[in-house]
């Protein structure tokens, strides 16, 4: 083996994916040989599934993996910990292992095939690569257009962030290093990224349907994420209150001096005035109080997650 070869890692984080796992280790395990064979990568390197606490066979399918190929290695999580800590605790447990580290979902709707144009910016001194979508075109009208909207909302609030790009990204060994000293329980690692610094790159692809099995990103847990992103990097929507609080103060002084020129009584002012005052201070609670939760979470200090099993690592 050619010492002087790379080592890398994919991760691939697994929740209930029973159905998509044999064609995504059936194409990652044809890269990988393939990027073997014309001597960009080592043969050391690996794939690593990480079960985020799967209720169906997809810990079983990892294990049959590893033991037909010295190339797959698993990690079992005690429990569903999401996503985004499931992804991190793939980084942050081969990042002693590897050189660069790739992640991509285990449904392939991100294109692995430029993840050979990862490992070449890599080559070329990139610690970061992100890979970015420039056609959404398999996503439902209304997951691409809030999708749209949300970052450019991001933007809005100065959330430094790239554009069309969710978790699908290569890692040098010097930028996991620097990922593990951010400690947040609250984690969004699209918004953690960026700020890392270090020579990057960007590849766009098309995005793709999902090549079997249903999509484990309910609306639910996609506004949660949201959220993430906004209260972790953000402080503006608690400026934006203040500002709207001037902004009100200045209409119900506005309406009283019409109403009462109007002829209007002043009880119906006053009532018109609480109504909506009442509802600037709901909006302005609920704003404080995803702050404080999420503030309240950080001070705990508690584990982002627990490794229940690896195997091949």
């Amino acid at each position: 083996m050619d010492t002087q070869l790379k080592t890398l890692y994919i991760v691939v984080p697994c929740y209930n994916e029973e159905e998509a796992l044999p064609e995504t280790n059936d194409v990652l395990l044809r890269l990988l040989d393939r990027l073997q064979s014309c001597g960009k990568i080592s043969d050391s390197s690996k794939i690593c599934y990480v079960d985020d606490g799967s209720k169906d066979n997809t810990w079983n399918l990892i294990s049959e993996y590893c033991c037909s190929r010295k190339n797959v290695s698993g990690i079992k999580l005690s429990r569903n910990r999401g996503h985004q800590n499931a992804v991190m605790a793939g980084l942050m447990t081969v990042r002693t292992c590897c050189d660069m580290a790739v992640s991509i979902d285990a449904d392939l709707q991100d294109d692995p095939n430029v993840i050979e144009q990862f490992v070449d910016h890599y080559l070329n001194g990139c610690e970061v690569v992100y890979g970015v979508r420039n056609d959404r075109n398999s996503d439902t009208s209304f997951k691409r257009s809030t999708a749209q909207l949300y970052y450019r909302f991001l933007e809005l609030l100065g959330v430094e962030i790239i554009y069309n790009h969710a978790d699908f990204r290569l890692l040098g060994k010097r930028a996991l290093d620097a990922l593990a000293e951010y400690g947040e329980s609250n984690l969004f690692l699209r918004g953690i990224v960026p700020q890392l610094g270090f020579k990057s790159a960007a590849v766009e692809y098309a995005r793709s349907s999902r090549n079997a099995g249903q999509s484990k990103y309910t609306l639910a847990k996609m506004l949660s994420l949201a959220s993430e992103g906004v209260t972790s990097f953000s402080v503006k929507p608690l400026r934006m209150v203040s500002a709207f609080s001037v902004l009100l103060f200045t209409v119900c002084v506005l309406c009283w001096i019409v109403n009462l020129i109007s002829g209007v009584s002043f009880s119906e002012a006053m009532i018109l005035s609480v109504w909506s005052a009442c509802s600037l201070i709901l909006l302005a609670i609920s704003i404080i109080g995803e702050y404080i939760g999420r503030t309240y979470i950080e001070v705990k200090r508690r584990p982002r997650y627990f490794i229940d099993e690896y195997i091949n690592q």
